[in-house]
């Protein structure tokens, strides 16, 4: 009969091995996400720019509805609450690497990511390029949804992609991490 670390070792790198198996079709799973999601995402946010900036710049094009959002037109040079005006080039530049950088990370570095982070990557992917398309071929950005019960930013479907996009790829790497602790946790055990 083998010795007990014989055996710990052999299921180990039985379980590595199997991991190793699994990344190839995760990272299929991941594309087959990702691709379609982020030029879905990034077809929508290009179609409702182009049909509110047929508007004068501060026109009302509809609502108030409930008293919580209208649509208005604005072009923005900079980012939100009026920072970085007028640093449209340098923004769009800014955001064409973090959209590249975590690319680069959901097929590289990120092969154990899941669904939920994958999803997030794709939505703020589509919306930084939404909102980097704007910069470099308008000079500004469209922006159009208007909240009216508080003072905020008016903003777009790219930013509404960034922000929900960041908070499902943070959630899902905390649920990853989640997830891998009682393992890591039963094999430091084992040892």
């Amino acid at each position: 009969m083998a010795a007990p670390e014989t055996l710990t070792i052999e299921k180990e790198q039985g379980e590595a091995s199997a991991v190793e198996e699994r990344l190839p079709s995760r990272r299929k799973r991941n594309a087959a996400i990702f691709v379609p999601l982020a030029a879905l995402w990034l077809v929508i946010d290009i179609a409702t720019k182009a049909y509110f900036n047929g508007f004068s710049v501060g026109q009302v094009v509809a609502g108030p509805f409930l008293g919580l959002v209208q649509f208005r037109l604005v072009h923005n040079t900079g980012a939100a609450w009026g920072m970085f005006d007028e640093s449209t080039f340098a923004l769009g530049v800014m955001s064409v690497f973090v959209c590249v950088a975590l690319t680069v990370y959901l097929f590289t570095a990120g092969k154990r990511a899941g669904v939920m982070e994958t999803v997030g990557i794709a939505l703020i992917v589509a919306g930084g390029l939404g909102n980097a398309l704007d910069r470099f071929t308008l000079g500004y950005v469209v922006d159009f949804i208007d909240t009216v019960f508080i003072s905020f930013p008016t903003f777009n479907v790219a930013d509404i992609g960034v922000t929900c996009g960041f908070v499902l790829f943070f959630a899902g790497m905390l649920w990853s991490m989640r997830k891998d602790a009682p393992a890591k946790e039963v094999a430091s055990e084992e040892k």
